[in-house]
């Protein structure tokens, strides 16, 4: 079993939701986040002043999978999310070793 988080642009969040359905994923959690990479934010201006965002607006998005379909959810996530610009984000999975549905009790890839 796998957690496959991803920081992506807020408008798509949408794109990404019905890729991940369609490649088997159950169910995800999306979080309002705010950061900055490699660019450091960016820099706009207002009324003629120019000032420097440095936390940009970003959705995370993680789902829990089994790791039949690991590969089939990062390929969703990436076409779902990529703009081809700066800034489209990044995917992190990391292993877990237990996954348990509270409501139930239910363990492993069954709380999946």
């Amino acid at each position: 079993m796998k957690k496959i988080e991803a920081i992506i642009k807020p408008f798509k969040t949408d794109d990404v939701k019905q890729r991940v359905y369609a490649a088997g994923g159950k169910g995800m959690t999306v979080s309002e986040v705010k950061g900055f990479g490699r660019t450091g934010g960016k820099r706009e201006v207002y009324r003629g002043s120019s000032y420097v965002v440095d936390f940009v607006p970003k959705v995370r998005v993680q789902c829990f999978v089994d790791d039949d379909i690991v590969s089939q959810v990062i390929d969703a996530i990436l076409a779902g999310a990529r703009t081809g610009e700066i800034g489209d984000g990044k995917i992190v999975v990391t292993s877990l070793d237990e996954v348990i549905r509270i409501r139930t009790g239910e363990r492993g890839r069954d709380a999946l």
